[in-house]
C-alpha cells in the first residue's frame, strides 16, 4: 500500500480529532464522515491503514464494543 496516501489520510482523520476531540467512529465511520469526499474514493483498507498508522504513533486509540472497534483521540488516561 502507498506509505504517502496512508499518510495523506491520516493527517485528514488528525485534523478532524482536532477539531472534535470528543468524536468516536468506526472505520467504516472514519471513512464516510471524518475524512468524507477529500479521500472517500479510496479503498477503506486505506483507512484503516492510517488509523493503525496513527495508532502506532500514540495520536489515537481503538476501544472494542461488542465485535466492533471505536477510533477516537488519545485521552490523558490512556
Amino acid at each position: 500500500m502507498n506509505d504517502e496516501l496512508i499518510e495523506h489520510v491520516a493527517a485528514y482523520i488528525a485534523r478532524y480529532l482536532e477539531r472534535n476531540p470528543a468524536a468516536a467512529d468506526t472505520v467504516e465511520g472514519v471513512h464516510a464522515f471524518w475524512i468524507g469526499a477529500q479521500c472517500a474514493q479510496e479503498s477503506i483498507d486505506v483507512t484503516q491503514a492510517a488509523l493503525e498508522y496513527l495508532l502506532e504513533r500514540g495520536a489515537i486509540a481503538n476501544v472494542p464494543i461488542g465485535n466492533r472497534v471505536l477510533w477516537r483521540a488519545t485521552r490523558d488516561r490512556d
